[in-house]
């Protein structure tokens, strides 16, 4: 191939961005490039259509992926959840329990949000939940918009990190790597970062008078029966954390069955809870069947995207570049983090897993960099970037339920510190990799 042409994979990529930034839908601008490129590769006689005998194959491979079937079972596990009315009772009860405390509501905030995520994995549930129920409560009492805002979208995104999440799902998926243990490599991080936002809250509360603790008369539980409350509501979701993480850690169970289990958990806590109608089931049904869809097609494009890029040898290209960066191995992880933390602005993960991350695996392969801690910081960076302004999706779930009073601009102002917190994680645990590494050994 002539050096003229040795761009073509280049700028195949970068027109697959361009369409993406413009809005198309991502399955058909992966597709619609490949064709194109496609075309064009044949026309001048440097693509091989063989390539393109591989794609059948390959489509029967990502439909018989055992992997892949945990995604339809934790969408599906969220939604349900949802459905169920967990998230408004456990903020209700941690509401009045922390209440007490400058800064209670929040702090309550960051730990259901934790346990959302170690229930559902989806962000856009948990954040508009939590946007819904505690931002007029924390505004109605005081709290500075601010700080109520920006720890709603933080503890939200949560479930990108805290097990089980479908970004570690796909991550497992595209590194080749287990999503079991993945889960247990990003259980430690997932845990830091809630502690972060929880030690963030109650300093800020403490120095600064903006966080007021509730009125005594709206701490109308008390005694006995609040303790009897926090165990009712608490109860559930942790025997279902206990259900679906345990089952993983301790091999009972792979990811796949486990979410099964965790679908039947979310939907007996459903009618427990009297939320069980044929309406509901409907409606979670038909959210899990669009989302999977989703992530379907644009597996197939980025299958047809992908073949057709290595044919133009655009895969070569790039390992080139990644793999002589100066620095090493150093270099690659400062690249790497770069790429994924702006694309995270602009973009959403799955295309981000599906079309990037193939790009990067040979060469952390290559460089002999652990996979598990890779997938870990690649999941803990997409967190961060799908919370930084001005294209953080965290963001816009926010602001698509926050009362007219709250401006964008607070929105902004209120994730800053919460995305230092962030990147002071991300950094400790590509600085110290034992963080990550530490429970999947004790399982091995």
């Amino acid at each position: 191939m002539t050096l003229a042409y040795e761009w073509l994979g280049p700028l195949m990529f970068a027109g697959a961005l361009v369409l993406l930034s413009l809005g198309y839908p991502v399955a058909f601008s992966l597709g619609g490039v490949a064709i194109a490129f496609g075309i064009l590769g044949i026309g001048l006689g440097i693509f091989d259509p063989v390539f393109l005998t591989a794609m059948p194959q390959r489509i029967f491979g990502i439909m018989a992926n055992y992997t892949l079937l945990a995604i339809p079972y934790f969408i599906f596990m969220g939604a349900m959840l949802e459905k169920s009315g967990i998230a408004e009772r456990l903020l209700e009860t941690m509401g009045i329990l922390f209440g007490r405390l400058r800064g209670g509501l929040a702090l309550a905030v960051v730990l259901v949000g934790a346990l959302l995520a170690a229930t559902t994995g989806v962000v856009a549930a948990t954040v508009v939940a939590m946007g819904l129920i505690s931002l007029p409560i924390m505004l109605r009492y005081g709290y500075n918009k601010e700080l109520a805002t920006g720890v709603i979208a933080a503890s939200g995104t949560l479930g990108q990190i805290i097990p089980p999440s479908v970004v570690l799902v796909v991550l497992g998926d595209q590194l080749g790597v287990s999503v079991g243990d993945l889960f247990l490599g990003s259980v430690i991080p997932g845990l830091m970062m809630a502690i972060a936002f929880a030690l963030h809250v109650l300093i800020v509360a403490f120095l600064k008078p903006v966080a007021p603790a509730l009125p005594a008369e709206v701490r109308e539980i008390g005694g006995k029966a609040l303790t009897r409350r926090v165990i009712q509501v608490m109860m559930p979701p942790l025997i279902l954390i206990l259900l679906v993480l345990g089952s993983i850690f301790f091999g009972i169970a792979t990811p796949t069955e486990a979410g099964a289990v965790g679908c039947a958990g979310a939907i007996a806590l459903a009618a427990a809870n009297r939320q069980l109608t044929l309406e509901s089931l409907r409606q979670v049904c038909d959210a899990t069947l669009r989302i999977t869809s989703m992530v379907i097609f644009i597996l197939f494009g980025s299958t047809a995207f992908s073949l057709v890029f290595r044919g133009l040898n655009g895969d070569q290209f790039m390992f080139d570049v990644l793999a002589n960066l100066p620095g090493g191995k150093t270099g690659f992880l400062v690249v790497s983090m770069l790429v994924i933390f702006i694309l995270g602005f602009f973009i959403d993960f799955f295309e981000i897993a599906f079309i990037v991350i193939p790009l990067f695996v040979p060469v952390a392969q290559q460089l002999g960099i652990d996979l598990i801690w890779y997938g870990v910081i690649l999941g803990a960076n997409l967190q961060t970037s799908f919370l930084t302004p001005p294209f953080g999706f965290a963001l816009f779930y926010l602001r698509g339920v926050a009362p007219p009073e709250v401006t964008t601009a607070d929105i902004y102002r209120g994730v800053i510190p919460f995305i230092l917190l962030q990147l002071l994680v991300l950094v400790l645990i590509i600085l110290f990799p034992g963080i990550v590494s530490f429970l999947p050994s004790l399982a091995g």
